[in-house]
């Protein structure tokens, strides 16, 4: 049975729930950082999941991916599976511009994690959630 990682539970806030994957936002505001997760038990790499599921996540992460260039214009978005601390497979959509806090280097581990409001959590889950409807993937 699935279970969502402990640390993606308490580091994030759930948006929806995709044909495969959950979506999460991280709770660190410095920077639009979404991430899926298939919704697969004892899953750590892209290899384990099967042809259909891979299929299915890279539709996901396409439809994301052009949500966010839409919504929030990055100068750069990074896309990456990194499971050093969490092995459960996540992938990171993380919008970086030129003036975040930390460019032109990597998020993590470098500034403090700044929280959002509630209003900027339930707007971007309203902004998100109405692209991905556009590109043909609902979330619940």
């Amino acid at each position: 049975m699935f279970e969502l990682h402990p640390t993606l539970e308490s580091d994030t806030v759930k948006i929806g729930e995709l044909p495969l994957s959950l979506l999460l936002l991280s709770k660190d505001a410095n920077y639009p950082w979404l991430i899926l997760v298939p919704k697969r038990h004892g899953i750590e790499e892209l290899y384990q999941l099967s042809a259909d599921d891979r299929h299915q996540l890279m539709k996901e992460s396409d439809c994301l991916s052009k949500a966010l260039v839409s919504l929030f214009s990055p100068d750069k978005l990074n896309i990456a599976a990194i499971g050093n601390m969490v092995p459960q497979l996540h992938i990171h959509h993380v919008c970086r511009f030129r003036t975040d806090v930390c460019w032109p280097k990597p998020v993590w581990g470098q500034v403090p994690a700044t929280a959002y409001t509630h209003a900027d959590v339930t707007a971007i889950i309203s902004d998100v959630s109405g692209q991905l409807i556009s590109c043909g993937l609902t979330s619940s």
